[in-house]
């Protein structure tokens, strides 16, 4: 059975060298995105009208995630109201976005 190679792309006219190798470095899985968050500040907006911001100590392949030193917003119609949490554990399915670095609204 022979045996047959894929070709390369062909090249774009005008681009540099760099552009491509960074194009190929900025492909990015979600989980690994995430996983790069471990030990920093992230700021996580749920479904109902919440918002948590803190240090994200570990998550699983549902992004449950745990969460330190958390700060929850909630928003009603009299106005954001802020609560200070400890360690805190978050379902993965009230996730609506997650931003890294965020440090949550009116900052």
């Amino acid at each position: 059975m022979a045996s047959t190679a894929l070709a390369a792309p062909p090249a774009v006219p005008g681009a540099s060298a760099s552009a491509s190798a960074l194009s190929a470095s900025a492909h990015i899985l979600p989980l690994e995105l995430i996983d790069r968050c471990i030990g920093s500040s992230i700021w996580v907006i749920l479904k109902g009208n919440r918002e948590m911001v803190g240090i994200l100590s570990g998550f699983d392949d549902y992004v449950n995630m745990v969460l330190e030193n958390v700060t929850e917003y909630e928003t009603t119609s009299e106005g954001t109201k802020k609560t200070s949490l400890g360690q805190t554990l978050i379902n993965g399915n009230n996730i609506c976005m997650l931003i890294p670095g965020g440090e949550g609204p009116g900052a």
